[in-house]
């Protein structure tokens, strides 16, 4: 196998990003995985990859991956959201709640706030609510 230069993987990761938003994301995983073998400390790539594995259903995977990228930069809000995302997917919304709280706290974008907020049909036994 011919040795893969830097701009190859720059335009692999391009690639990707097309493959990812042509809704394509085992493409864009095949492509990163060489991308992220050549360079693990390249958070963009393991963050684009974690969003590929979200949207082809590997929840564990995705996980492991948003885990990594907030490992790296525990501020990623959209991260927080995305891993919040995972969780949620996967049936664990008490975990999911705690990063959509995260990602709205650093960055109160609308959507992570929604996230945020308690579900009107089972608060996990939390004091709160509407008190009044």
């Amino acid at each position: 196998m011919p040795e893969r230069s830097p701009e190859t993987h720059v335009i692999d990761y391009r690639a990707a990003e097309q493959l990812l938003a042509a809704r394509d994301p085992r493409g864009a995983i095949r492509l990163l995985d060489s991308v992220i073998t050549a360079h693990p400390e390249n958070t963009a790539a393991r963050l684009l990859r974690a969003r590929a594995f979200f949207l082809s259903a590997q929840l564990r995977p995705a996980e492991l991956e948003f885990q990594i990228v907030l490992e790296r930069e525990p501020d990623n809000a959209f991260a927080h959201f995305a891993l919040g995302r995972t969780l949620e997917r996967a049936s664990r919304p008490e975990e999911a709640l705690r990063h959509f709280r995260l990602a709205a706290a650093l960055e109160p974008r609308p959507e992570f706030i929604e996230a945020a907020r308690f579900a009107a049909n089972g608060e996990n036994g939390e004091n709160g609510g509407n008190g009044g």
